[in-house]
């Protein structure tokens, strides 16, 4: 755990995992203001700015990512379709089983593809 090599993968991973979930997410509002629903795009989006900019292999990082993947998809679905008793994220939240199932599974299909390209592969 000491290896700064692990811990400059974790950096600059996470550094990656925040731009682009920002772009996945200013994307995906673009997206859907074009008529199309792309709620996998913040996720997916995280893992590869990780994947990109950690360069190395590192499981944490991708557990990092899958797990910010689930989170910035559920914050971009109240964002673009709050609930309309209560537009709160915690009445949005208290209320995850009435999201329809197909936007459930899209978000954690984004999160597989975080997990996944977060996982990148050793370079040589």
């Amino acid at each position: 755990m000491n290896d700064p090599r692990f811990v400059q993968t974790l950096v600059f991973g996470l550094l990656g995992a925040v731009i682009g979930g920002a772009v996945g997410y200013y994307a995906f509002i673009w997206i859907a203001h074009q008529g199309f629903y792309a709620i996998m795009l913040p996720g997916a989006f995280v893992g590869l700015g990780a994947g990109l900019c950690a360069r190395r292999r590192s499981f944490p990082l991708a557990v990092t990512c899958a797990a910010l993947s689930v989170a910035l998809g559920l914050y971009s679905e109240w964002r673009l379709r709050p609930f309309t008793a209560d537009p709160s994220f915690s009445y949005f939240f208290a209320n995850l089983h009435r999201v329809t199932p197909i936007n459930l599974i899209l978000i954690a299909v984004g999160a597989y593809f975080g997990y996944r390209w977060a996982l990148g592969s050793e370079r040589r």
